[in-house]
């Protein structure tokens, strides 16, 4: 816990810079030829539905990973099940819920993306951090995550 909280200015200064890096970096990461065949938003899609230990979802849990709002997720997530990367069900516990999780297809294009998506962040952030900077912005990006869940 810290004793004496950090000046407004500095937290505010720290913070657009936070946000600037990761806009510059997203706006590279944007570019990389991986996401000619499927849109970034929709990897994010399939690379959270790799996480899911049963490999289903409820729609609102999945939606308390990503950057858009729950209408959206619906719709990208019926244009992901027209693709046949995703599949969805009624909710096991409850019928009136909807699970998703990830076809076989679906599963085999996230691999196939984030194994180019993970090279493509090594090319941009390899040559501008070291190792130990890499640990400590995953430590200090870590602490804010862990800080926010729990409010």
């Amino acid at each position: 816990m810290l004793t004496d909280p950090p000046p407004v200015r500095l937290t505010s200064e720290a913070w657009e810079s936070l946000f600037r890096a990761q806009v510059t970096v997203m706006r590279r990461l944007r570019q990389d030829p991986a996401f000619r065949q499927l849109a970034i938003g929709e990897y994010d899609v399939l690379f959270n539905l790799t996480r899911c230990p049963t490999g289903w979802t409820r729609l609102n849990e999945l939606n308390g990973h990503l950057l858009i709002s729950q209408p959206s997720l619906s719709r990208m997530i019926d244009r992901l099940e027209a693709k046949g990367l995703v599949a969805r069900r009624a909710a096991e516990a409850d019928q009136r819920g909807v699970e998703v999780a990830l076809t076989d297809e679906g599963r085999a294009l996230q691999h196939s993306i984030g194994s180019a998506h993970v090279q493509r962040i090594q090319e941009v952030l390899g040559p501008v951090l070291s190792s130990e900077e890499l640990e400590q912005l995953r430590f200090l990006t870590g602490k804010i995550t862990q800080a926010m869940e729990q409010h």
